[in-house]
């Protein structure tokens, strides 16, 4: 067995180790926090007399539990601003435990859990520089600037598992520990095993394998000057593709909505997409108040597609994909995308701001076996930030870069107690698949345009005793935009698009036990390249719930329903060879409206949900609906998970 394969293993056993201590009689614990805290625990903590205490009992005992278990971001240390936050035991969202409903339910997928995903709204890039283009899984992946961080006094556990009705799980394990009262180290480890929705053959015929996980670290020196992060992550995903339900013109005795039963195109076809990153973080206090920075990253990306052409597999290629560049019986993509980067810069405050200057560096590649020549970049970056934190509820932001030469982004950020404005504007360059690519079905090269973005977003913040009011606005104007159309090629806009999409977020309480929130956005395209965006005109969240203590505050309790509506519109389809969302005028995805039950409930620190999903399948005048073409959603299906933390 390889080293990488053996990592996880050898941080079981150290969490195994640690459970065997955890038998030890336990220690008394505080009752559990109902909000985040940010706040040192080295802090001294209220007692309930209003006087303070450390936190010790008074059988001196140490008291370990949310409090002495904090977590931070590496993008707050950079900007000065260290935030300590509470590990997680609210109840609002735990059943939101799948990606895609994690976003909102803004993203568009394949019907099922770890399947290809894409954005259902324009997102404006943050990334200015090349990038692989290969985007289908990025939502399941756990990448270094989302790590957390931890400060704990006592070893840390986080159990979290959750089965979905049809074999759809995941399981997520955190664990931290204080080497010393300055040092931290831990592991998290996560998976997704789900089973096909559409004709499984076998229990575990999965749609979807993942095995992720990251190691980290985080480290102050004895006089605090110096600070250092650290960590590896890797994932590797795997698809089993199935092109989507066969059309019902292609056979007649191809029925839609009939699931297990459902007759799809591809037994053969798998693609898988390896990453790995070696991320480090370090700064020096110089003087009080300016410090000097380095961060260095290593990342690799493999993509790749298989399908067996001597099979019935060949039948969906011949339709959508005909044309054989490399093999006729086989088709074998793969795609090499690697990158170093190191950046190094200042930082610190004066008075009330906040600065930051720096020079970064990128070069990488992308290979494959039929590229001939690796598509590589070597890329030279300058930039800086600037921020003033007038108040607790005032505060302004402004960063920017520029790409040598010709790709910037410049961004500001305006937050007052009644109001937040930004503006991002961004010149970013194509991605390495959009100008570059050698499959067996297709191949291009490309000399396209960098593409120009300018975004507008405002919030009016109105808070009543019962209303919560987010009146907003998003307008985006993209030139040069970039998109895959309906014969899968990269194809770059002639013409601009401007959209203006204004929106609501509500929130109603009665008594602070029944609520209903709700979110609404309207999308209006306008322009000559208004068609390449397939955004639903009208998208809609609700929910209606009940949330309370009970038994004297011994069991937390979340009940009610849900439902999300979007508006006609013909989605992108997925092409598994190129593993890409293209544009589509044959199959409009209708507007259906989906319910879900949803109970969720803590007991001391261990929260429980249930999931009813689809409580209205078969209840109107279509049975089911689609998310994407050829795809239907679930199913009425019943989902329960358990995340359960140990601090000691």
């Amino acid at each position: 067995m390889s080293f990488k394969n053996w990592l996880p293993v050898f941080f079981l056993m150290l969490l195994f180790s640690e459970a065997a201590w955890a038998q030890i009689p336990t220690r008394p614990i505080n009752p559990p926090a109902r909000e985040r805290q940010t706040v040192d625990p080295d802090q001294e903590v209220s007692s309930e007399s209003g006087g303070r205490k450390k936190l010790i009992d008074d059988s001196t005992k140490m008291v370990f539990g949310p409090k002495t278990t904090l977590y931070f971001f590496e993008k707050d240390l950079k900007q000065n601003r260290v935030i300590k936050h509470e590990v997680d035991t609210v109840l609002n969202n735990f059943h939101y435990y799948e990606p895609v409903a994690k976003s909102g339910w803004k993203y568009q997928d394949l019907g099922n859990l770890g399947t290809a995903a894409k954005p259902i709204f324009f997102q404006a890039p943050k990334m200015i520089g090349t990038t692989s283009g290969f985007n289908a899984y990025d939502l399941y992946y756990h990448s270094p600037d989302s790590l957390k961080y931890f400060d704990t006094k006592s070893p840390y556990t986080n159990m979290s598992a959750f089965f979905g009705g049809g074999n759809r799980n995941m399981l997520d394990l955190t664990f931290a520990r204080n080497v010393t009262s300055k040092w931290n180290v831990g592991f998290n480890l996560n998976t997704i095993k789900a089973r096909k929705t559409l004709n499984p053959n076998a229990r575990d015929d999965n749609a979807a394998d993942q095995t992720s996980y990251s190691i980290h670290t985080n480290y102050k020196s004895d006089n605090d000057k110096y600070m250092l992060l650290s960590n590896f992550t890797r994932m590797k995903h795997t698809a089993r593709e199935q092109g989507g339900i066969i059309p019902p013109e292609v056979d007649s005795t191809s029925l839609y909505y009939t699931y297990e039963d459902a007759k799809v195109w591809l037994r053969n076809s798998r693609a898988t997409d390896l990453r790995q990153d070696l991320h480090l973080y370090q700064e020096y206090e110089l003087l009080k108040g300016w410090q000097v920075y380095h961060v260095f990253d290593k990342r690799k990306q493999v993509v790749s597609f298989k399908t067996n052409l001597n099979s019935t597999d060949s039948t969906f290629f011949d339709l959508y994909n005909p044309l054989r560049f490399n093999t006729r019986d086989s088709t074998a993509n793969e795609n090499h995308f690697s990158e170093w980067r190191n950046e190094v810069g200042f930082k610190g405050d004066i008075g009330l701001l906040y600065y930051n200057a720096f020079v970064k560096f990128r070069t990488g590649k992308m290979k494959s076996p039929f590229l001939g020549n690796p598509n590589g970049f070597d890329e030279l970056y300058i930039g800086g930030a600037l921020r003033g934190d007038l108040s607790e509820k005032w505060r302004f932001e402004a960063e920017g870069e520029y790409l040598l030469p010709g790709a910037f982004r410049i961004h500001g950020l305006f937050v007052s107690p009644f109001l937040e404005a930004s503006y991002t504007k961004s010149v970013s360059k194509p991605t390495s698949i959009q100008e570059v690519y050698r499959g067996n079905h297709h191949r291009w090269s490309n000399r396209f345009s960098n593409v120009g973005v300018d975004q507008i977003q405002g919030v009016i913040k109105l808070d009543f005793p019962s209303w919560t009011l987010r009146p907003n606005i998003t307008l985006n104007r993209v030139n040069n935009y970039i998109f895959f159309n309906e014969f899968q090629q990269a194809t770059q806009a002639s013409g601009g698009a401007f959209m203006v999409i204004p929106g609501l977020k509500s929130s109603f309480n009665l008594k602070k036990k029944f609520f209903w929130e709700s979110e609404i956005q309207y999308t209006l395209i306008t322009g000559e390249g208004a068609d390449n965006f397939r955004i639903p005109e009208l998208f809609i969240n609700s929910r209606v719930f009940f949330d309370s203590p009970l038994f004297n505050e011994k069991l937390f309790v979340q009940i009610g329903l849900e439902g999300r509506y979007r508006s006609d519109n013909f989605a992108e389809a997925y092409s598994p060879a190129i593993q890409q969302f293209y544009l589509q005028n044959a199959f409009q995805v209708l507007a259906y409206p989906v319910v879900d039950f949803f109970l969720n409930a803590r007991i001391n620190r261990t929260r429980i949900l249930l999931r009813y999903n689809h409580v209205n399948s078969n209840l109107l005048s279509e049975p089911g609906y689609f998310v994407t073409p050829d795809f239907t959603g679930l199913k009425g299906a019943l989902d329960i998970g358990i995340s359960w933390p140990l601090f000691d």
